[in-house]
């Protein structure tokens, strides 16, 4: 496991330490994308053994002074909104507060307290009692797609919608909402903006790309976008890579929106909340792992580790990429050449040997990786 300091510990997990829920996730490499609450959902990672790399996508910068919001209150007090769209639990938070510094906090809770108030999910249905206010209702999918489709269906001709944004403006809802012959008024409580230090996230759309991520997980839809364009011209090569090797986790439908718009499968909780984004990856991601008998011994590859007769043993980049092809095909010899194409751009012939060494080593158990003279090597049935 290695921690966010970057220095690294290889433990050797026993059988029934494996079946432990601290260990589930053991051997896996994950990515965080997220900036809010990253330590917390870093934490439930680590909990379970997984190994994390963090790098926050973007950040969210509140806007308190804004002459947007300000004017958006003004707006709200000045004309009640009939219906008020509560987004996040965050930025109905962070309105009140705002609210609260200009003196308009009463006046305000007061309007809102008359609305027909739609909490998008539990953050914001939370922050929404919090403050003294009862919600009306709330989407079972938590999507915006359900909001707009109920409150079209109840009818909103004629009437003000103020909706409290999620970041940023959310055109496509707007205009349906519009459409259907409301008037709205958006709230911006807070911005998204790129992380001050954009260093981590191009390192981990380069694991992403290297297949030495397992999992990457998104708590926005932001975030994806964000992830998306730092991929730049290797955004076809990221997208490649989560279609297909590295699983894509998302917090709930509308985070994951944007990467199933590009055809990558996702996996979601069915309730978006940290801890159960959690459980779902350690149901998940373990039925990805390739498992196999090898002379006698049962082993399984997972991310940066190898489970040999029920031990974790960690390997480094070049033996499990060796490991990993020699496993696509059990029982059939991979020539030095064909190894190769496995291992980073280079290496040589002298390469393969040495990974092909530190992998025997790493495994600790003979004859799982056997030579065959002047043809290369192989994982004997």
């Amino acid at each position: 496991m290695t921690d966010r300091t970057g220095s690294t510990r290889r433990p050797v997990l026993t059988a029934s330490a494996l079946e432990e829920p601290a260990a589930s996730l053991a051997g896996y490499t994950i990515g965080v994308t997220s900036d809010h609450r990253r330590d917390e959902l870093a934490g439930l990672l680590e909990q379970r053994g997984a190994r994390v790399v963090i790098a926050p996508a973007l950040r969210i910068v509140p806007i308190a002074d804004d002459a947007e919001l300000r004017a958006a209150t003004r707006a709200c007090l000045a004309s009640p909104p009939d219906i008020v769209l509560a987004n996040t639990g965050i930025g109905m938070r962070g309105w009140l507060e705002a609210a609260e510094g200009w003196g308009l906090a009463e006046p305000l809770r007061d309007v809102l307290s008359r609305a027909y108030l739609v909490a998008r999910g539990p953050k914001a249905r939370a922050a929404v009692r919090s403050a003294g206010l009862r919600d009306n209702w709330s989407p079972e999918g938590e999507s915006y797609e359900e909001v707009v489709d109920h409150l079209t269906a109840r009818g909103v001709s004629g009437l003000t919608v103020a909706m409290q944004l999620h970041g940023e403006s959310q055109p496509e809802y707007t205009e349906a909402l519009q459409a259907a012959g409301a008037r709205v008024v958006e709230v911006p409580v807070y911005r998204w903006a790129p992380p001050i230090d954009p260093a981590p996230l191009h390192r981990l759309v380069d694991l992403i790309t290297g297949r030495l991520v397992d999992a990457v997980t998104f708590t926005s839809a932001p975030a994806v976008g964000a992830v998306l364009r730092a991929a730049g011209q290797e955004v076809d090569e990221l997208l490649t890579a989560l279609r297909t090797d590295v699983l894509a986790a998302c917090v709930g439908p509308v985070t994951a929106a944007p990467l199933r718009k590009h055809d990558v499968p996702v996996i979601a909780p069915s309730r978006a909340r940290m801890s159960a984004l959690v459980r779902t990856i350690v149901d998940k991601l373990p039925q990805r792992a390739l498992s196999l008998e090898v002379a006698g011994h049962a082993l399984t590859l997972r991310g940066h580790a190898a489970i040999i007769d029920g031990e974790l043993r960690p390997l480094a980049p070049a033996p499990m990429a060796v490991l990993r092809a020699l496993a696509v095909t059990p029982g059939r010899v991979l020539s030095r050449a064909a190894l190769l194409r496995a291992l980073p751009r280079g290496a040589d012939e002298h390469a393969v040997e040495m990974a092909v060494a530190r992998l025997r080593a790493g495994l600790g158990t003979p004859g799982v990786v056997q030579t065959v003279v002047k043809r290369g090597y192989r994982l004997p049935l």
